[in-house]
């Protein structure tokens, strides 16, 4: 039995070791102990591990990683007095253990907003400002988003190594397609940690992946020598899902403007300025960025967004199921952008003829339920994408299509829906994308 809110067990963060290229984070909850490694490839400078900004990047990423373990119980108190870390990044932690777990809680029916304490070391360490080239690290994905950005750092004359997290399936294949030398990171969960969450008595869900990503990569801009994290989340990522405990739930919260606004300051007070860290997408919409990934088929026959199927590589099985609504988010706003026969070539079969999928669009659409709890745009863009295959010959006589359009127009109104679509085209103002790279991407696109 989980015990109540009120009875809290304990969670410590012990202080990271880096030996070796093998960083180990330590963490115990109600007497288990837990280790997790990072593994790095070599080529790195061996004399990074030294620096005091490494360690204080070390510490800040051990608190992050924690989240994992944390969660089997959700105590209300977090010792990580082990952790050298100043009050701002002590906020930061706040901040992951609270927004970024925020679908975890809900979904779990916990409250633990505002009632954390998370217990620091003192931090403020002396260091200096470690001298990195001017060179982009670009987490890979193996989707869409990423593989656009690709096309337009590469359009604007930009040096970016290709990173990632346990490379395999589309991530493998799309960086073969990108070729050019890539960095990879080997991530090992204790195995412990996956099993009980599986058992009674413990939580399982949702943790803030881009937080940990981030902050693994954050370790190689100054183990390899980068002094740019260029993401690639759209400005749709910070919608929220729904309310619970008093505060919006965003599934993509760590992907969100206000999650990138806040760990860009932190990242840059660690290393006094000398890292970066920005969204290369963040002016677009989903809809904007389906646009410019259909300008090539590069990227056709290895690329998957789908979660379910993931692990496939496109040899070994299908790269996308079809069911679940990561895929028909992403179908239904490539449908504008792409020959029908494109697109269906690339998802293996028509998603909008399956009756069955229904109540997924609708979802995805604000028409029942709520924002499913994955990686898909806003609501009312992917009811203006849904909107405009309605007025499209070879989509308007689909199934879904022509079941779902009389309730977006009872809905939204035809005016609401013709006004989203031109806006889905706008770049948003809102974003952290230097002025020098801006302009040239803004010209690449």
């Amino acid at each position: 039995m989980i015990p109540p809110a009120d009875i809290s067990p304990d969670f410590r963060i012990e202080a990271p070791n880096f030996d070796s290229g093998v960083a180990t984070f330590r963490y115990s909850l109600e007497g288990l102990g837990f280790a997790e490694t990072l593994s790095f490839q070599p080529g790195f400078d061996r004399g990074a591990p030294a620096l005091p900004v490494f360690r204080r990047l070390l510490d800040l990423t051990a608190l992050v990683l924690g989240t994992s373990y944390y969660k089997l119980r959700a105590p209300l108190t977090i010792d990580a007095t082990a952790l050298a870390l100043t009050e701002s990044e002590r906020a930061f932690g706040i901040d992951v253990y609270e927004n970024g777990l925020g679908e975890f809680y809900a979904r779990n029916k916990l409250q633990r907003f505002g009632r954390l304490t998370l217990n620091v070391g003192p931090g403020g360490m002396a260091a200096s400002a470690p001298a990195l080239p001017h060179r982009i690290l670009l987490p890979i994905g193996g989707g869409k988003d990423s593989l656009v950005s690709v096309a337009l750092l590469e359009s604007a004359g930009a040096e970016f190594t290709p990173f990632a997290v346990n490379p395999r399936g589309p991530i493998v294949t799309s960086i073969q397609r990108i070729d050019r030398g890539s960095i990879g990171v080997l991530r090992r969960l204790d195995p412990e940690m996956i099993m009980l969450g599986t058992q009674p008595g413990y939580y399982n869900g949702h943790v803030p992946s881009t937080a940990i990503n981030s902050m693994i990569a954050a370790l190689c801009c100054i183990l390899y020598g980068f002094d740019r994290i260029v993401l690639s989340n759209e400005r749709s990522a910070s919608e929220g899902n729904t309310d619970w405990d008093g505060r919006e739930v965003n599934h993509q919260y760590s992907k969100s403007i206000d999650f990138e606004d806040h760990i860009a300051r932190i990242l840059s007070d660690a290393t006094f300025g000398s890292l970066g860290y920005f969204s290369l997408l963040r002016p677009y919409s989903e809809a904007k960025i389906a646009r410019l990934f259909a300008r090539s088929t590069k990227f056709d026959d290895v690329f998957s967004s789908c979660n379910r199927n993931f692990k496939y590589d496109g040899h070994n099985g299908p790269l996308w199921c079809g069911e679940c609504p990561k895929c028909h988010f992403v179908f239904l706003i490539m449908a504008p952008e792409m020959t029908k026969d494109r697109l269906i070539g690339i998802f293996g079969k028509n998603l909008l003829a399956n009756p069955a999928n229904e109540h997924s669009f609708r979802e995805l659409t604000g028409l029942a339920g709520q924002k499913p709890w994955e990686c898909v745009g806003e609501i009312l863009e992917a009811a203006a994408c849904l909107w405009e295959l309605t007025n499209r010959p070879e989509w308007a006589d689909e199934p879904i299509v022509a079941a779902l359009k009389p309730d977006l127009l009872a809905q939204y109104g035809e005016p609401a829906l013709s006004a989203a679509l031109n806006e889905l085209m706008t770049d948003s103002a809102d974003h952290r994308v230097p002025a020098d790279l801006a302009q040239r991407v803004v010209h690449a696109s």
